[in-house]
């Protein structure tokens, strides 16, 4: 018997990194069926390809554009006709200095890291079940000030506000909101920020972290499967910190 069994979940950008991990997680766990989104369609055929599990379904689409949504429940909605987990995943860490940030850039990552996250819900909910569990992806810049960092850790503040503000929307239909927030992981978008300055500041980060360490996003999604599950029935509003106590000292 797993934790999920018998649960239909969806997790969005879940073609690599925390999603994918994730989506492996969900499958270990006994899941009925999970459906995963990605931007690009080869990464997401190569995801579902590891995956390798006939419970897996990949559907390709940008988070930030309606209409893509729109599709994506459609799809649900007639291949299981419910939604029991919602793990809001997709997002972006572009990194920008005050005197360096453009309405381009304050845009993309609010229209990704914002917008597409209520969006997602709001569109999920006319099949999501009472009692179900929704999950946000925020992470540890919410609470802490870093240089460069300015306009996606207001993002990820506001995704945490979100959770506070939807279990009260939320509870006459109990269903449980609660935020996750990683510190450093070690995925393929760390990757591509961690050049030249940027890869300095993160090294000196990680130094300070008690556990000097990246995280996994295996790590990660161990702990979004508890606040997937009922070993978490009794938690809701909450911000869960796996960041290796990078924001807790």
């Amino acid at each position: 018997m797993g934790k999920l069994d018998g649960k239909i979940a969806l997790i969005t950008g879940g073609s690599e990194g925390i999603g994918f991990s994730t989506a492996q997680r969900f499958v270990i766990e006994g899941i009925e069926h999970v459906f995963i989104t990605g931007r690009r369609q080869q990464t997401l055929d190569e995801a579902i390809k590891k995956l390798g599990n006939k419970n897996i379904t990949g559907v390709q689409g940008d988070v930030t554009k309606m209409t893509d949504l729109d599709k994506l429940y459609d799809i649900i909605k007639k291949e299981k006709g419910r939604l029991d987990i919602l793990f809001v995943n997709a997002g972006i860490g572009d990194l920008a200095f005050l005197q360096d940030v453009t309405e381009e850039h304050f845009d993309r990552s609010f229209n990704i890291n914002v917008k597409a996250v209520l969006f997602t819900v709001q569109k999920a909910l006319p099949i999501f079940v009472d009692g179900g569990s929704i999950i946000l992806n925020a992470s540890v810049g919410s609470i802490k000030g870093y240089p460069g960092e300015s306009v996606y850790s207001a993002s990820k503040a506001a995704v945490r506000s979100f959770a506070r503000c939807w279990t009260v929307d939320l509870k006459d239909r109990h269903i449980r909101v609660n935020a996750i927030s990683p510190g450093l992981t070690d995925t393929p978008a760390l990757g591509a920020i961690a050049q030249g300055e940027a890869g300095e500041l993160l090294a000196n980060l990680m130094a300070t972290a008690p556990i000097s360490r990246l995280g996994t996003p295996d790590e990660i999604a161990k702990a979004v499967v508890f606040l997937a599950s009922d070993d978490s029935s009794y938690i809701t509003g909450i911000e869960l910190f796996v960041d290796g106590g990078l924001g807790q000292i």
